[in-house]
């Protein structure tokens, strides 16, 4: 059963950002987002992540998006995302998600350019220097930078990372990070692998379609770590229509379209991120439907 002894366990949300029509931050709308989540079951929240489109917000937004979650759930329960193309901006905002009460950070390694072993390892030393437990985030996908198991486990040993949040897909890494670095906590990265990963010794989930179906999220994750697998099972099919849009480029819209689809506000991303082509709104409303629908029922 996951304990929260460690403040990146359970179910933290890698929050979708609210953007009015005209593209501008709706900040009191994020507030009152990030309560909604925790107030659903779920265990905290991961602002300024890929989900919550940090790349496109400039410093002043990305620095009161972090302060807001604070203030909205508390810092207990935010993992500030801290990614930048190199250490020294990634410093500045782990600096800054310290200062602002945060319990944990999570980082990608250097984003854009396709760092070695040596430079990676430098990368993750300058964050864990401002003191707070760093998340290490495989995205081989985006990063071209692949964290493979020898290279957590020389971060781990290194003492700079205390967890990794793990999106390659490859589920059989859970095994080898495991052993070779059995004191690094894994987190599930991508929705539709989480029970595979959670079966192999997740001790969290970094979620995405937990944005519009907080509950049943929780709920899942809940009965997959309790070794209930009939009801994770049956949770699992239920929702993983939709959980695999997590692993998909279009993932932002996919989830804000879900979020709508679920009752709640979703708003536009901004570029370069297009409106979803009509055939994967259709998709994605429709697995959201069946899921709201068939819940409670095994189906």
């Amino acid at each position: 059963m996951t304990t929260r002894r460690e403040p990146w366990r359970g179910v933290m949300v890698a929050t979708a950002l609210p953007l009015r029509d005209d593209l501008t931050v709706d900040h009191d709308a994020y507030a009152a987002h990030c309560a909604w989540l925790v107030a659903s079951g779920c265990d905290g929240v991961v602002p300024n992540g890929s989900l919550g489109e940090y790349q496109t917000l400039t410093p002043g937004e990305r620095g009161r998006i972090v302060e807001t979650a604070v203030a909205a759930v508390g810092g207990e329960r935010v993992m500030a995302g801290v990614s930048a193309y190199g250490a020294a901006e990634a410093h500045r905002w782990a600096t800054h998600a310290r200062e602002a009460g945060c319990a944990s950070v999570m980082a990608l390694p250097p984003t854009g350019y396709r760092a070695d072993e040596r430079a990676v390892r430098e990368h993750y030393a300058r964050i864990a220097a401002v003191g707070l437990p760093v998340v290490a985030y495989n995205n081989p996908h985006d990063t071209r930078v692949d964290l493979s198991p020898a290279l957590l486990a020389a971060l781990h040993s290194d003492g700079h990372i205390r967890a990794v949040k793990e999106f390659s897909g490859d589920v059989r890494r859970a095994y080898e990070i495991a052993e070779r670095a059995p004191g690094l906590d894994l987190l599930a990265g991508a929705d539709d692998v989480l029970l595979e990963l959670v079966l192999a010794g997740a001790t969290g989930w970094i979620a995405g379609v937990a944005n519009a179906l907080p509950a049943d999220c929780a709920a899942l994750h809940r009965a997959a770590s309790r070794g209930d697998l009939t009801a994770a099972r049956a949770a699992y099919r239920r929702l993983h229509p939709l959980l695999r849009w997590d692993s998909r480029p279009e993932f932002v819209q996919a989830i804000k379209a879900a979020m709508e689809a679920a009752g709640r506000y979703g708003g536009p991303c901004r570029p370069p991120r297009s409106p979803l082509a009509t055939e994967h709104l259709t998709a994605v409303r429709a697995a959201t439907d069946r899921a709201r629908t068939t819940a409670g029922t095994g189906r």
